[in-house]
Order: C-alpha cells, then sequence, then structure tokens
C-alpha cells in the first residue's frame, strides 16, 4: 500500500498545473461572433466529448427519423462507424452557429 501511494504522490507532483498562453498571429481580426466562440469553447469541460442522434435530437427538438437525416447530411460534421452515428460537441456546436445565418 505505501508503494502505491509513493506512486501516486511521484504522478501528482508531475502534474503541471500552470495555464499555458499560446500566441497565434493572424493576418486578420477576429470577428465578434469568432471571438465569442472562442470563448464558448474555452469554457466546455470537454469540447471533444463525442454526441449521439439521441443528444441531438433532443438539443434541436427534432424527431429520431428527422435526426438520422440529418447525420447524413454533407454538411454536417458527424461520425459513422458501422451504425454509430456521432458528433464531436465542439465540431457540432459550430455547425449550429454557422446554420444561423
Amino acid at each position: 500500500m505505501n508503494e502505491i501511494d509513493n506512486i501516486s504522490t511521484k504522478v501528482a507532483n508531475e502534474i503541471d498545473t500552470e495555464e499555458k498562453k499560446i500566441n497565434i498571429n493572424l493576418p486578420a481580426p477576429l470577428t465578434a461572433e469568432q471571438l465569442m466562440t472562442i470563448q464558448s469553447i474555452k469554457r466546455l469541460k470537454n469540447p471533444f466529448k463525442m454526441l449521439s442522434v439521441k443528444d441531438v435530437m433532443q438539443d434541436l427538438n427534432i424527431c429520431e427519423t428527422i435526426a438520422y437525416r440529418t447525420f447524413k447530411r454533407a454538411d454536417f460534421p458527424s461520425i459513422n462507424i458501422g451504425k454509430s452515428n456521432q458528433v464531436m460537441l465542439v465540431a457540432y456546436l459550430i455547425w449550429k452557429m454557422r446554420k444561423r445565418d
């Protein structure tokens, strides 16, 4: 048991908790919508979470048939592996924002 405590202490000490800042030089200034999108994505706990057809169905308040049709659209960022249809949360949110235009 003492070995496990030593290992967990060592791992805990190796974790870097400092916030890293990355500077990116962009050729043009960002629009207000782009800045809001970036800030929204930063606040997500896990932007890479995968959403299922039922999650999208509930969010868009549509029936299951329409949700499956949405996943088959060319502009929808879904990942279809066999019969499993999923979409990454961040890609879904960006798609949803673009559809408002």
